[in-house]
């Protein structure tokens, strides 16, 4: 199969240039309708704040959806299990404290080195990896994201819109533009191709007013206050941040769209002040990722089992240099070594979602799938459908040729988790390897959508269509319906 063409067509530079000017289109038809109920404010509930009147929160969430479309098409996102579980459960889990009121629709982790955060309309939240690489400990990345939760519960991008209301159409779609670009880092290639529109150079600019930043730190710091975290984790992120960069030409997108003063960080300091020094615990979980990420990064194992070793002889009970040298060893095809430093996450908590996880990737690595497969059936005993668990354990039947059991169980991951294109990616494979080649084309029909790719969703529709025409005429109708439906949404872009 051409998996590897499937995954990486999305992200070359070709692609990104040509492509943009999908998402700024569509995003179009959605100002469009923007001012049409503006027109008309019988059509949208009464929401108690002026920005509502221009940008209510169903389109909001119009708008994150599609933004999440272009991420996926532009941007390489993280496919780490491991990963996007910790991350997505972390923000989530801050979210309670905060004061957003919607659900977060998803949560996106860009396969970057560079420090970046966004929040998109509609409860799109993201991350760069390179996020978790600077700040040392949860607290510190936490002070990040309650920062990000801040402009969400805030609704910050419909202020944005509602105070530029003369001009509504060209502001939405250059703050749209800037948080495409936002989102990329300013990559040389996406903004070539938003170079002829000022006004996203304008958005990029003025995407959060210095008010809007001032607001989003307070409001963030008593969400941080309310998680138990500390309260000094800010300032100390600020200053991170600030040291890290502060002779470089050009510093990450994140300082660029949310800009650091001298101001904001004694800010930081002076709001701390007014809580009591608290403990507060080391999370060994978040260290776990912050190894993996660096491992992720490595360019030579080797030197990076060496550099945990080193770590491991200052601190002999250090879990987290434990397990980068865990996965440093296992990337150099030392499994045996690998499991043995491994089992010290076990012997902290064998119950624990992402030990088990870690060390039955390790098994799996070592060609010990059998032994992996019994410890993530156990484990999903307790937690049904856990992504990551499930992931691995798919991993693992397919490892042992049971290519039909892991379509099974991929086919209830892609209800629970629809906007996952990971799913849906590693369910065409399965499919592909099972011999279902309409489920391939059903997988790859997703896949695509997801991406925005309507013309390419609709050719293996197509393709479905037809080798179940005569097997099975209820979902061949569906299909028929869902094509429709995609052309419809395609007829729009273009009259836009």
């Amino acid at each position: 199969m051409t998996s590897q063409l499937y995954r990486t067509m999305f992200t070359s530079s070709e692609h990104l240039t040509a492509t943009l000017a999908g998402p700024i289109v569509w995003l179009l038809c959605l100002c469009s309708y923007a001012l049409e109920v503006r027109a008309d404010p019988d059509r949208l509930p009464s929401l108690g704040d002026a920005s509502s009147s221009i940008i209510s929160p169903q389109l909001e969430k119009q708008i994150g959806a599609s933004f999440l479309k272009q991420l996926n098409a532009n941007l390489p996102t993280v496919d780490d299990p491991l990963m996007k579980y910790y991350v997505a459960q972390q923000i989530r889990e801050l979210a309670q404290y905060s004061d957003l009121r919607e659900p977060i629709l998803s949560v996106v982790i860009i396969d970057n080195p560079q420090i970046n955060a966004f929040a998109a309309p509609g409860g799109v939240l993201g991350i760069n990896l390179g996020l978790i690489l600077a700040a040392e400990d949860v607290d510190e990345y936490s002070s990040v994201m309650a920062h990000e939760l801040a402009h969400l519960s805030q609704r910050h991008f419909a202020r944005g819109v509602a105070e530029q209301r003369s001009n509504t159409l060209p502001t939405l779609a250059s703050l749209i533009a800037a948080l495409i670009l936002g989102a990329a880092g300013g990559g040389d290639a996406m903004i070539a191709a938003v170079s002829g529109a000022q006004a996203a150079a304008q958005a990029n600019q003025m995407r959060f007013s210095r008010d809007r930043e001032q607001e989003a730190d307070r409001i963030g710091m008593n969400t941080l206050i309310r998680a138990g975290k500390d309260p000094n984790a800010t300032s100390r992120m600020f200053g991170r941040m600030q040291q890290a960069y502060q002779f470089t030409r050009k510093p990450p997108e994140f300082l660029l769209t949310h800009p650091l003063s001298e101001t904001r960080i004694a800010d930081a300091r002076t709001q701390a002040m007014r809580y009591q020094d608290r403990t507060t615990k080391t999370s060994i979980e978040y260290q776990l990722i912050r190894v993996r990420t660096q491992v992720h990064f490595q360019k030579n194992h080797a030197q990076g089992a060496d550099g945990y070793r080193a770590q491991l002889r200052e601190r002999p009970k250090d879990p987290a240099a434990s397990y980068g040298l865990a996965l440093s060893l296992s990337k150099r095809g030392q499994h045996e070594a690998a499991l043995t430093q491994a089992e010290t996450l076990l012997n902290i908590n064998n119950q624990n979602i992402l030990y088990n996880a870690a060390y039955a990737e390790l098994l799996i690595a070592a060609g010990r799938t059998e032994q992996a497969k019994k410890m993530l059936s156990a484990q999903l005993q307790l937690n049904p459908d856990n992504p990551p668990l499930t992931s691995l354990y798919v991993n693992a039947l397919n490892a042992d040729g049971q290519h039909l059991e892991a379509e099974k169980i991929l086919l209830r991951q892609s209800q629970i988790q629809p906007r996952d294109v990971d799913v849906w990616y590693t369910l065409a494979e399965t499919a592909g390897l099972a011999g279902n080649i309409s489920g391939v084309h059903l997988a790859r029909a997703d896949y695509f959508y997801l991406h925005g790719a309507y013309h390419r969703s609709i050719q293996h529709l197509e393709y479905a269509q037809r080798l179940l025409r005569r097997t099975n005429p209820q979902l061949e109708v569906k299909l028929r319906q869902r094509i429709q439906d995609l052309r419809t949404a395609i007829r729009v872009e273009q009259q836009s």
